[in-house]
């Protein structure tokens, strides 16, 4: 007899994500899995570094949150960042080019 898969559920952050597959094989869910294309672009260069020197408990409360997201602390912080030289840059109406991650 086939043993009953339940569904993949909607995770809300990588912990319970794991918390999951601790529990749960992928081999139960082959059927389930969509094939991609994906393309890493590891040798592109970076444009340009930014040293920036925060307060520990600063830099401790910005790892907790870019954990609950899923995201490196780096990541987070970069995206932050964009997106509020991107809101200055169009609230001054300046025709710069937007950032993305």
């Amino acid at each position: 007899m086939k043993k009953k898969i339940d569904k993949i559920p909607k995770f809300k952050n990588i912990k319970e994500e794991a918390e999951f597959w601790d529990t749960h094989s992928f081999a139960d869910y082959w059927d389930k899995w969509k094939e991609v294309d994906m393309v890493f672009e590891l040798d592109k260069p970076r444009e340009a570094s930014l040293v920036l020197r925060l307060q520990k408990a600063f830099k401790d409360n910005l790892k907790k949150i870019a954990r609950s997201k899923g995201l490196d602390v780096s990541t987070l912080a970069r995206m932050w960042l964009m997106e509020k030289v991107n809101e200055d840059l169009s609230a001054r109406k300046f025709h710069a080019k937007n950032y993305s991650v």
